[in-house]
Parts: structure tokens; sequence; C-alpha cells
């Protein structure tokens, strides 16, 4: 089991920055790939950055030289740094955490959620 508590969102103005954080606990060695989704309203879930456990990342096109995903692997946290902020960006933001078996079947977990909202 593992449990993701994102942090950070809130109401910024358009070309503005937000840092949204998230905190892992239990299993947390056993995770190959921490991912950032939103949601806007009335759209279906989008995957925007992702990191590896090697180091390896991927970003969203429309969030490419804009975000930054990164890791503090010692606290166990994942970051989002979001730059140049757009009304576009508005979503529900979650936090997801994801590896294989030694069978290799996928499991994954997930965040709540935290609101982003940029206005003009």
């Amino acid at each position: 089991q593992v449990q993701l508590v994102e942090s950070g969102g809130g109401l910024v103005q358009a070309g503005g920055s937000l840092r949204l954080s998230c905190a892992a606990s239990g299993n947390t060695f056993s995770i190959n790939v921490w991912g950032w989704y939103r949601q806007p309203p009335g759209e279906e879930r989008e995957l925007v950055a992702a990191i590896t456990a090697g180091g390896n990342v991927d970003y969203a096109d429309s969030v490419k030289g804009r975000f930054t995903i990164s890791r503090d692997d010692a606290r166990n946290v994942v970051y989002l740094q979001m730059n140049s902020l757009k009304p576009e960006d508005t979503a529900v933001y979650y936090c997801n955490a994801a590896g294989r078996t030694s069978d290799w079947a996928p499991w994954q977990f997930w965040g709540h959620g935290t609101q982003v909202t940029v206005s003009l």
C-alpha cells in the first residue's frame, strides 16, 4: 500500500507560478514511476508529467518548457513546479505512484487531488 497526499494548489493569476507537492508513505520503495495528472472541468484526466525511479522524465506537450517534475527520495516527495501558468491549466491535479509486480502486472495509487485555478 502507498498513500499519497497532494498540497500546494490554489488560485493564481495567469503568468504566475505554483509548486505542487506529493508526499508518499507506505511501501515507497516499490514505486517505479511518479506521475502528475490533471482533470480540467468537464474533461478527462490526462497525464501532465512523469518521472521514473531511474530519473527519466516526460511531459505533456502542453506543459513542456513550463512545468518541471522532480523527486526528493530522502523525504518521499515528488514536486511539480508550474511556471507561466495559463487559464487552460486550471484543473484538479492528482499525484500518482505506479509500479509492477514480479509478474509484471501494473499497480497504481492515487492522491485525492488539489485544485489549481488560473485566472486571467
